[in-house]
Formats: C-alpha cells, structure tokens, sequence
C-alpha cells in the first residue's frame, strides 16, 4: 500500500513541479542559445550606405552585430499558412546558422542557396509539409524550400542577398547584440551609441527583443493561475497522503514494535527497523513514479501550451525534477515515519503491545455512546463513531478528500464557464452554416478566384438555399508605438454583430472603432475609450477601442467593414459564414457554390473551440482524475488500517449476529459522513479557487454571466463528489472485511 501511494503522489509531484515550472515561457533559453538579437534595426539606404552600417559594429557598447542585410518586402494576396493578406518581409542572408547574431533553426526543408528559394519564418510549433516545394503566393518566381524559425523575429522569410537585391529592396537591417540589454532604457541607449554620426533619419525602425519577450510570454503567463492552481493541490494532496499513509501504517505496527522490545532490539534499533520497512517499498514507488511523471510531463506541457507562438522555446519540465522527486518523496515518506516511530521509542514493551492492539480505551467511546441512543441502523451508528477512535488519521484522509472535491469543482465550472464563452462567439444555434474559404492551393498554384468578393457574396445570397451571408477580410497592418505588425479582421455582411462579440464596451460597428482582446489590452497597456493609430497600405487612421472581446490574439484588431473603407476599397475577403434557411440541403448548397466558383473550398461550419479552450479544460481534467485517484487511494488506506486495527471487534460483531452486508454498511459510514464535510468545506473552496482564476487567465475575459455557473443542479452533483471518492477508496477493503470469518480473526485472543 505504501509503494502504490508513494507511486501515484510521485507521479503528481512530479507533474505538479514540471507544470509550475513550465508557467513561465523558457524564452531567455532559446533566445540565448539562438544568439538573439537585442535590436533589429531597420535603415534607408538612401541615407546610410553599406560601410557606414557595417561600422556600427564596432562601437562602444556593441557585443555583437551582423549585417547590413538587404530588405525587401513582398505583399501576400491571401491568407496563407494563418498569415492574412499583406507585406511579407524578406531578408538576404547567406548564412543563418554561422552568424554572431540571430541563428534561426532549421524546422524543415534546406536553406536558401540559390535563386528563386526562400525559407519561410514559423513562429508556431509545427510546420505544414505540403507547402515545401509549392511557389510563394503573390511572388512570381519564388519557392518555399524550407521553414525556419527565430526568436529574434528578425524576418518573415530568408533568401540570398542577389534575390533580395533582385526584389528591389527598400531598407538595410542591422542586427545587434549590446553588452547592457536589461532594459529599454539601456536598448535606446546602445543602439543610441552605435548609429552615433549616422545621416539623421538613416534609422527607420528598431525591434527590440523586450518587446518580443513581452508578447512570447503574454500567453504562456496567462496558463499561469492554472498551473499554479492545480500544481499546488498535487502537492498538498501528495504531502498529506503520504504522511498519513506511512503515519498510519507505523502506528498499527506498534505491536509489532512491542514484539521486537520484548525480545531485545533497543529503541533506536525499533526506529532503524520501521524506517528501513518504509523505505524499501517508498523507494520503490518513487523511482516508478518519477518514471511515470517524467513521461507524462511531456505530453501534459504540450498540452497546456497548444496554440501559443513559442518560436524554438522547448517547453519541457527542468531537469532537475526527477532528481529532487528521487531525493525528496523518500526523505518525506522516512520523516513521516520517524514522528510516530520515535513516539514508540519511548514506550515500554507492555505499553507498545498494548496501543498497538487497538485504539486506546476511552477514545470515541462518547461518541458512540450517544449514537446508539439514537434511531440510526446500528451499522450506520458504529460507522459514524469509528473516526473519532483515530481522529488525526481521520483529520488528514478528511484533507485529502477535501483537496479532491476542490480540484472537481474548479475542473467543472472552468468546463462550465469555457463552454458557455465558446457558445454565443462560436455557437451556431439549431441553424446550419456553411463556411466559405477563399486562396487554397490547386495543384503547385494559388487557385485564382474567378468572382471578385462582391460577385462571390452575391452569389452565395442567390444560391437556392442561403439566408444569410457575412464576410470576413484579413490584413496585415501597423500600429504607431508597436514593433510588430498587427492582423486586422473586418466583418461585414449579414451578422456581422454576431462576430464582433464583447463583454465589454461594445462592438466595433461603426467607422473608426475597433475592439481588441484582453491579451492585446494588458500588453499594450491599454483600455476602452483609447486610440491607436493604424498604418494599413500606406494610409493612416485613428481607431478608438470601444469594446473588449472574449477572448483574441496579442496581436489582432477586430473591426467591421466600415472601418476598412476608411483604409482601402481592397475588401481582402478570406472567408464568408453562410447561414442556411430551415429545411435547406447543405450538400447541394455546397455543390452549387463550388460548381459557381471552383476556386473556392465550402463546407458546413462547426463549432471548435479554440487551442487555449481545449488546452484547460485537459489539463485541468488530467489533474481531476490524477488528484481524485490519489485521494481514494488515501481513503482506500484508512479504511485497510481501521480494519486491521479492529479485526478483533469485527469478530466480536459478527459473532453476535452482525451480518457481511451490515459489516459493508459500518465502514463504507465510517468514511462516506467524511466525504459529505469535504463536501461542505471544498466545493466553497472550489467556487473561490474557479472565481480567482477565472478573473485572472487574461487569454480570455470572462463576463459575470459566464463566471456564475453553479446552478443547483450542478451543486447537487457536486456535493456527491467527494462521497464519490471516500466510497471508492473504502468499498473494496469493506467487501474485504465482511468476507473474514470468525474464527480466523478471534483464534488468537
């Protein structure tokens, strides 16, 4: 019982320490081990010349720096690889993996060494294999030979210095590393320095890799009251399992202690006997069980970190977890022993036999006596004292139970909570929809649309069948003070106010409004009633912020399609949600659209919860069923302790009438009353925990209604759950019980 408690609380040690250490992104890592780039730099080279940049390397201050690098930049016509329309830019670099600074990774593919090849940027784990070798949209003459990535976001592609040149760069990009970076005071400060007697002007934009780090960590670090959450309950459920499970099993083996004084051993010579007898099977379980969360971690981590741009950063648990669960689980599994061990290193011969036969006499005898003067079911009456017989063991086995339905009713209303968000943004109701994608590839090309978006939108309305039609386009933009680009959605149509929802504020309908998500609002620092200048195609407009959404990426802006005209009369449709009429046949709609238009790729939409959506709710589900398992176990060896303890009054009962059903009954009470307390305590504690990190996961801004889930059929439900676990942990020792014979337990008194 030992080995497979210390086993499984192992395992969720583990798991625990590797998902708190995980929360926060690896980024310094692999930024290091990628010579990163403090600053990108990007100047005219109208006026600064090659020379003069390449001497910035050699100012004070500078580390290190590569470059002058042609820059050219591209524009996509579609949304390619989750890239939406707009300018793509493409560096000359001969060497990316030999260079003092910025050394992307090879992901797939070769890279660029002649003309016409490029390698594409991927900032997200992942790479699509059927894209190598396919021509780069838009860029006539190019072709995808490899994917890379870098921490330093340097480019959105490589190619040789001659195509760069061949695609009439427009900037010269610097890449520098300073020997002071802690800051963006010190940043400014350096690169200040090292364009020191450049051309005024000659600088047009500089990158600086804090900025970088920000955003890599923006969603990483909104795991983080999850993670912590969960984590810190795998290891106070582990802790006092243990410790009760070692406690308890020393203190029914006083016995055996008084057995072993009487017959010589010394007290010290006892202590050495027990910690030996708990370590040999601790150690055992240790080592499998730091065998199994080693494996498991992996899987676990890639799981709560779906969907988040982690660029190379391997998200792994340290290394020096499996070293510390090896060191530390036995030195708590030997401390646990050592308390009630030493207590017995005190008692005489006489008096160890004698504590150790049963509990001592008087305990709980109150208690019992004022059960039996009451109408319940003897069984059921004996059943409710027999905890107060061992009250501190029944005190931990209750904690554990209690840490148990904490972890369910956080699991369950964060399910809750997450299912209602995904359906009134994603959620289609009893209505069909078909969903419309434009720009896939047809053979080694770009299928070329035969209908421009005003012809397709009329078409899909005039195909027999649509109700609704609503459109959404895709660009690539800059914002004034922002050093990245930024994605644009624009929604128009029929229900574009179904897509443009927000908890709060309200939506973007207007011109020159725009709504962001919470993500994009913590990073930026930024909050309803601002205004933001946006740079799209050459034209500039400011843009209030007017709502907040559920949830939406760190670097996207949500708006409606009277804000795009303001840009530019190019609608840059990607896709349209077609809203079927009651009773229309979605196969023969999706038939006649691609028959109309074979460029374009129909088919009836779905509800899918986004990454971060299915990423919590496993996590969170894995450590429920991880935590709930462990808890049981701990119920499971307190009711095997209690029997063990009692055989001689089990005996007694049932050789004055008790039968093996009333036997069941006794001690599947003596601990379901403990589940109904833990009830009582844990789903408040629950409800707390799930409002705390609810209010502080920033991937996703939960309004009022989404955060209240606990109806009182849910309440009803959980209130079982942890009468749940103590009735698993104790049915099977029970059956146990009521199966010993009479004479096997009395032959010996």
């Amino acid at each position: 019982m030992i080995g497979l408690v210390v086993l499984c609380s192992t395992t969720t040690v583990l798991l625990a320490l590797a998902v708190i250490s995980a929360a926060r992104a690896p980024f310094d890592q692999a930024f290091d081990a990628q010579r990163g780039a403090h600053v990108v730099a990007a100047f005219d080279p109208a006026k600064a010349t090659a020379e003069q940049l390449a001497a910035t390397a050699h100012r004070p201050g500078v580390e290190a720096a590569d470059g002058p690098f042609p820059q050219a930049v591209v524009r996509m016509p579609v949304d390619w690889l989750g890239r939406p329309p707009g300018p793509l830019t493409l560096v000359g670099r001969t060497d990316l993996a030999g260079g003092p600074v910025d050394r992307p990774e090879l992901l797939a593919g070769h890279w660029a060494t002649g003309p016409g090849e490029v390698v594409i940027n991927q900032p997200f784990k992942g790479y699509p294999d059927n894209a190598l070798g396919k021509p780069l949209p838009g860029v006539p003459g190019l072709t995808v030979v490899g994917f890379a990535s870098t921490m330093s976001e340097s480019a959105g592609g490589w190619v040789t210095p001659d195509e760069a040149r061949a695609l009439h760069p427009g900037g010269l990009q610097m890449l520098y590393r300073f020997t002071d970076a802690d800051s963006e005071q010190r940043l400014t400060a350096g690169l200040d320095a090292a364009t020191e007697g450049l051309p005024k002007d000659a600088l047009t934009s500089g990158q600086s890799y804090l900025k970088l780090k920000q955003a890599f960590s923006a969603g990483a670090d909104a795991f983080l009251p999850i993670m912590t959450v969960f984590g810190t309950l795998g290891l106070l459920v582990a802790v006092l399992i243990v410790g009760n499970v070692v406690s308890g099993a020393v203190v029914s083996g006083y016995r055996h202690i008084g057995v072993l004084k009487s017959i010589g051993f010394t007290p010290r010579q006892v202590v050495v006997v027990y910690l030996t007898m708990v370590s040999v099977p601790a150690v055992i379980g240790t080592v499998l069980g730091t065998a199994a969360g080693w494996a498991l971690a992996g899987p676990i981590l890639k799981m709560a970190f779906s969907g988040i741009m982690t660029g190379t950063a391997v998200i792994e648990p340290a290394g020096w977890l499996p070293a510390a669960t090896l060191l530390a689980v036995p030195l708590l599994v030997a401390l646990a022993a050592f308390v009630p061990a030493s207590r017995a290193h005190r008692l005489s011969a006489t008096e160890a036999i004698s504590a150790g036969s049963a509990p001592r006499a008087g305990r709980g005898l109150k208690v019992q006596r004022w059960l039996s003067g009451t109408r319940l079911p003897r069984a059921v009456s004996l059943g409710l004292g027999q905890p107060f017989a061992r009250p501190a063991r029944s005190a931990l086995t209750m904690s554990a139970i209690v840490l148990g339905v904490v972890t369910v009713t956080v699991t369950t209303g964060l399910s809750s909570t997450l299912v209602r968000a995904v359906g009134p943004n994603g959620g289609t109701g009893s209505a069909t929809y078909v969903h419309v994608q434009t720009g896939h590839f047809a053979g080694n090309k770009v299928a070329a649309p035969k209908l421009t978006p005003e012809q397709t939108e009329a078409m899909l309305h005039a195909t027999p069948g649509a109700e609704r039609v609503s459109t959404r386009g895709l660009a690539e933009a800059n914002v004034a003070g922002f050093n990245q680009p930024v994605y644009i959605d624009f929604y128009g149509g029929d229900e574009a106010t179904q897509k443009l929802h927000v908890v709060q504020g309200r939506g973007a309908t207007g011109p020159g409004e725009a709504q962001v998500g919470p993500a994009f609002l913590d990073q930026h620092g930024l909050k309803l009633g601002d205004r933001i200048t946006v740079d799209l195609e050459g034209r500039q407009q400011s843009l209030t912020i007017v709502g907040e959404e559920l949830e939406g990426n760190v670097r996207a802006i949500t708006t409606s399609d009277a804000t795009r005209a303001l840009f530019t009369q190019d609608r840059h449709v990607v896709e349209y949600y077609v809203r079927l009429a009651a009773g229309a046949d979605a196969d023969a709609y999706i038939k006649a659209v691609k028959d109309a238009d074979p460029s374009l790729v129909a088919d009836v939409a779905t509800v899918d919860m986004t990454a971060p959506v299915v990423s919590i709710i496993a996590f969170s589900t894995v450590f429920t069923i991880l935590l709930s398992i462990v808890a049981a176990l701990g119920v499971f060896n307190t009711v095997l302790l209690n029997i063990r303890e009692r055989r001689r009054d089990l005996g007694m009962l049932k050789s004055i009438g008790m039968t093996p059903r009333q036997v069941v009954a006794m001690t599947v009470t003596s601990v379901a009353w403990l589940g109904v307390l833990s009830g009582i305590i844990g789903i408040p504690a629950g409800i707390l925990a799930h409002r705390l990190i609810t209010e502080n996961v920033r991937i996703m801004a939960f309004p009022e209604s989404m955060i209240d889930v606990w109806g009182a059929p849910l309440l009803a439900g959980l209130a079982c759950a942890g009468v749940a676990i103590a009735v698993l942990g104790a049915l099977v020792p029970a059956r146990s019980a009521s199966r010993l014979t009479i004479a096997e337990v009395l032959r010996n008194e």
